[in-house]
């Protein structure tokens, strides 16, 4: 049997201030907002301002806008929140990151438009499925909440886009690309099955039980793992700056 009620490792138990934690996704966001700080600490010159200000933009954005959308579609996380409160975070949080960009064009840099809004579209298209689910899949997950955000912070503060930041935006893209490949069967185990069963049979005669917890204990840890490393390097840039 499915040993575990939990629709992912991070959420708590439901109602109250425990439902706003879970709807934050908070190893997945850390590991998202990383990337912003790696575009940003391979910039040859980190200014702490904008990076603080891409960082703003894509906590509202995605750590709270795309994520209550995505609770709005199908509620995969099962929380309470009610309906009219997440489309007010979601357009809320959402508006706060475009006008942040907005004035960050404005203040400094017109081309920032154009990461604005392909930012502001693929958040919305994506998690509500808009267009027949056309921007929503794995490639689309990988590309949006993995190259885009690195490729934004690294502009954001650099003004320009070079090799390094292309090179490290496929990095992204292709680790965002892992971490979906080892959730999507978790989720899948944790939130539409009811039960697996079964045995392992060695060829040296051992026997183990195959149940949910012995297929999600691996590609769960797996991406505690990714998430504490990508975090990691982060940080390591940032102060790789300050020394």
């Amino acid at each position: 049997m499915t040993s575990s009620a939990r629709p992912a490792f991070y959420a708590l138990s439901p109602g109250g201030w425990r439902d706003y934690v879970t709807l934050l996704h908070p190893p997945y966001t850390l590991w998202h907002l990383s990337y912003v700080v790696i575009g940003a600490g391979l910039a040859p010159h980190l200014g702490y301002a904008r990076l603080g200000l891409a960082l703003a933009a894509f906590f509202l954005a995605v750590g709270i806008g795309a994520h209550a959308l995505d609770e709005l579609k199908d509620r995969p996380l099962g929380t309470r929140i009610g309906d009219g409160t997440l489309i007010a975070l979601a357009a809320v949080s959402i508006g706060g990151a475009v006008a942040i960009g907005i004035g960050g064009a404005i203040a400094r840099e017109p081309w920032l438009l154009a990461f604005v809004g392909v930012g502001a579209f693929v958040v919305v298209a994506y998690n509500l499925e808009l267009f027949g689910g056309r921007f929503h899949g794995d490639p689309w997950f990988a590309l949006a909440w993995g190259g885009f955000p690195l490729l934004t912070g690294y502009f954001a503060v650099a003004g320009r886009i070079r090799l390094e930041a292309v090179l490290a935006a496929v990095f992204a893209t292709l680790s965002s690309h892992a971490q979906r490949l080892l959730s999507t069967p978790v989720r899948t185990v944790r939130r539409r099955t009811a039960s697996v069963s079964g045995t392992i049979v060695y060829r040296d005669g051992r026997e183990e039980p195959l149940d949910a917890e012995s297929l999600m204990r691996v590609p769960e840890a797996a991406l505690k793992a990714l998430a504490a490393a990508v975090v990691c390097l982060a940080v390591a840039l940032v102060v790789l700056h300050a020394s």
